[in-house]
């Protein structure tokens, strides 16, 4: 998987990232202008490219509301409440975006029926 550092991610490196997720695939069902990674036919992040933004979904829905009242995330346009916040990857060091990446990624993944899951090992 793609090393991470203190230094920010580049757009390029997020998307590979993302797409190294297990089971993860890329698709633009927005049209061409939003990248949505999906995982069992779920959205665990997108983005459209060139906006220095992504959204995610954080596992604790009180731990997005944090995020944005202490200005490290916004909510993400369009999504619902419950957790899913935008956040400028660039304003943050990779590890903290693989970190949010991964926990979107597995929070979608954990409310996946059984059998989906199951499909994806």
């Amino acid at each position: 998987m793609t090393e991470t550092s203190d230094l920010p991610m580049t757009e390029d490196a997020l998307c590979a990232f993302c797409d190294a997720l297990p089971g993860a695939t890329r698709s633009q069902p927005f049209g061409p202008g939003i990248e949505v990674w999906k995982i069992g036919g779920k959205i665990f992040a997108l983005m459209a490219p060139g906006s220095g933004r992504i959204s995610v979904k954080c596992a604790d829905p009180e731990f997005a509301t944090m995020l944005i009242e202490t200005g490290r995330a916004e909510k993400a346009p369009y999504l619902p409440r419950g957790g899913w916040i935008s956040v400028g990857f660039e304003a943050q060091d990779a590890d903290e975006m693989a970190h949010r990446l991964r926990e979107s990624h597995a929070t979608v993944r954990a409310s996946l029926p059984r059998r989906v899951r199951e499909g994806l090992d």
